[in-house]
């Protein structure tokens, strides 16, 4: 244990100064973000050096029932468009992320929230694991305009890679299905489709 820098923020500083070069390395539906496992690699022993816990409580827990369809087909006849009913959890966590310094007993508390959709048993585990990364990318003031889903510049650019993988799909459909497709979504051309509008047409498409 580092017995040269005395006291919790301090400490805390201390790491801070030393991860800063993290980089977003891991990529996913078209952009980059830092992985939790290259994250916590690069914590983890600086917090053993520097004698400090980061003790993880769940405060309070909602859960929703979340229905929707998958695998959407068309109906040739009807023109409609069905699918494959499926329900996850979608957990609303409330978590307190105490930072504790070993030879002070020194504390930092913080309180945090976290959301996490998954099968069943596993929305709990998707919230915390989410929160966990979050808390600690935010905590240290890491880059997460890459990792952030609202992120105007991510979408942008994601949406090259799903453009063409829409395009691929739609190059299959009928001229029928074609013009149907590009009527109800008011255009003449899938290119001209944004972000959002190509996630949803990419769902329909088998």
């Amino acid at each position: 244990m580092s017995t040269e820098i005395k006291g919790l923020y301090r400490k805390l500083g201390a790491i801070q100064a030393e991860i800063m070069g993290l980089q977003a390395d891991k990529s996913g539906n078209g952009y980059k973000y830092l992985a939790g496992t290259k994250l916590l690699k690069a914590i983890k022993p600086l917090m053993v050096e520097y004698g400090i816990l980061l003790k993880q409580e769940v405060l309070d827990v909602v859960n929703t029932r979340m229905d929707y369809l998958v695998s959407m087909k068309e109906d040739k006849q009807t023109g409609k468009w069905s699918g494959k009913p499926k329900s996850e959890i979608l957990t609303s966590a409330k978590l307190k992320f105490t930072w504790v310094d070993i030879e002070s007993g020194e504390k930092d508390e913080n309180l945090f929230h976290a959301n996490g959709q998954n099968d069943w048993e596993k929305g709990l585990g998707s919230a915390l694991t989410y929160g966990e990364r979050y808390f600690l990318m935010k905590y240290f003031h890491l880059d997460t305009s890459e990792d952030d889903v609202d992120n105007v510049d991510r979408k942008e650019r994601g949406r090259g890679a799903l453009l063409e993988k829409v395009e691929k799909k739609f190059f299959d459909l009928t001229d029928e299905k074609k013009a149907l497709t590009l009527k109800y979504y008011k255009v003449s051309s899938i290119t001209e489709l944004d972000f959002d509008q190509l996630t949803q047409l990419n769902a329909k498409l088998v």
